[in-house]
């Protein structure tokens, strides 16, 4: 199937889910996990580096059964990948238990043959059964993969294992909001070829390790360091890197990017059409699901119209471009700005960090419930629906506002996009997880002071 003709599909195949007599349900904003009328089939064929893949695959799942919190309460279930295809492009994400490490597969068009490819996304488990046939796979194993709706199916000369859709557990639709908003904020750090990648992950200690570490370059090479340098990379717990060292030697090269505030550092793996990614949070304890960087964008809802308008031209995959967005949905330059960013905090838009670009996730997730799943945001609404803010200063690039709390008055001061609270929220995280309930309150009432 040609590239125009698989446009040509989705666009009927959405065409008729507007016009089957669900006009109340919502492409994207409706779904419950996987919508039932949904595609059978996104993509079908053959895979030409079947090793690697597989490789890379073994890792990711690897990552998605690590836990970095040693708190045994706050172990969780086995977590799952989320696959998407579209857009010639095949995506493998997944996190780690405690959602402190976020691990991404990029398999572009030129390692696909003979394949029919739509566009969608599943969620599946990569149980032991299929972790023993990707291991079996070497470099001249026919590998086919077929990935629907309801299934993921990896076919080798010897192994023809099944994998059925699972649930999305809500943990991960919270931490894809914060993985993408900071890799969207980050920084080329390092280039370093296999030898120095190598030489670089050799110089990880042994054993348990409870002190930070920092990347620096001494003359042509790499190491880590539990000693700070000028301009060296905050790596935090420097365990979790361990993840990556199987897929070292066959890698092509690897790029660091450094979150701007250091809250995050990405490791960029590259083989021959394919792309490893590895976020890790600057701490072990901090998973991406508590952090709440874009839970502003969040207090007012989309209008459903609006994500109709959307969901009609948005594909899996698909590189996003906000200049269109006045265009296609009938909204100014503001209004698509501001439709942008919600689009980016409740997740239906990932971070591509090499191109520098937004594209689109058909997330098997209710949008509307990622709103309910943030009890700041839900917080903030009450403070607003029961009157308890009021503004006593607003001029130019400063607010002043006192919110009624349990028992207690809370001061909020917003100057120069700086924002200050006197509760013990505020005290104990600064503005380093997002804005307290009392700074989202303040701000979304002073718009319209």
């Amino acid at each position: 199937m040609s590239q125009s003709d698989t446009l040509t599909y989705n666009y009927s195949f959405q065409s008729l889910l507007r016009d089957s007599g669900n006009s109340s349900e919502l492409f994207l904003a409706n779904y419950s996990e996987l919508p039932e009328y949904n595609l059978p089939c996104f993509f079908q064929g053959s895979i030409s580096n079947p090793y690697i893949l597989a490789r890379c695959l073994i890792t990711l799942a690897n990552v998605v059964k690590s836990n970095f919190i040693l708190t045994q309460a706050q172990l969780e279930a086995m977590r799952d990948p989320i696959v998407t295809v579209g857009a010639g492009h095949i995506r493998f994400e997944g996190f780690s238990k405690c959602a402190g490490v976020y691990a991404r597969v990029d398999v572009d068009e030129s390692s696909q043959k003979d394949a029919f490819v739509a566009s969608g996304t599943t969620n599946v488990d990569f149980n032991q059964e299929m972790i023993s046939a990707l291991g079996k796979v070497s470099k001249n194993t026919p590998f086919k993969l077929h990935v629907g709706s309801k299934a993921l199916q990896v076919e080798t000369k010897d192994d023809k294992v099944t994998e059925k859709k699972v649930k999305l557990p809500t943990r991960w639709v919270k931490s894809l909001t914060a993985v993408q908003h900071y890799m969207a904020h980050s920084t080329l750090y390092a280039t370093l070829n296999r030898l120095q990648a190598i030489q670089l992950f050799n110089s990880i200690p042994k054993g348990v390790i409870k002190t930070d570490y920092y990347l620096i370059k001494r003359a042509n090479r790499y190491n880590f360091s539990p000693m700070p340098q000028p301009h060296t990379l905050l790596i935090g717990a420097i365990n979790r890197l361990r993840l990556l060292e199987p897929l070292l030697p066959h890698i092509t090269k690897l790029k660091v990017y450094q979150h701007q505030d250091g809250l995050s550092s990405t490791w960029q793996l590259y083989f021959d059409n394919v792309i490893f990614s590895l976020t890790i949070s600057r701490d072990a304890y901090r998973g991406f699901s508590g952090e709440g960087t874009q839970l502003e964008s969040l207090l007012q809802e989309l209008d459903e119209e609006t994500l109709q308008r959307f969901s009609n031209f948005g594909y899996a995959n698909e590189t996003f471009n906000p200049a269109l967005l006045p265009i296609r949905i009938g909204k100014d330059s503001k209004e698509a700005m501001m439709l942008t960013s919600k689009l980016s905090a409740m997740g239906l838009l990932g971070y591509d960090i090499e191109s520098g670009s937004y594209f689109y996730r058909q997330l098997p997730f209710k949008p509307s419930r990622i709103w309910s799943l943030n009890p700041r945001l839900k917080g903030a609404k009450k403070l607003i629906e029961n009157n308890q803010v009021q503004i006593t200063f607003n001029e130019k690039d400063k607010v002043e506002a006192r919110v009624q709390g349990s028992g207690v008055e809370h001061l909020v001061i917003i100057q120069n996009n700086q924002a200050r609270c006197t509760c013990q929220w505020y005290s104990k995280y600064q503005n380093s997880r997002g804005d307290c309930k009392h700074i989202l309150a303040v701000k979304e009432i002073s718009k319209n002071a």
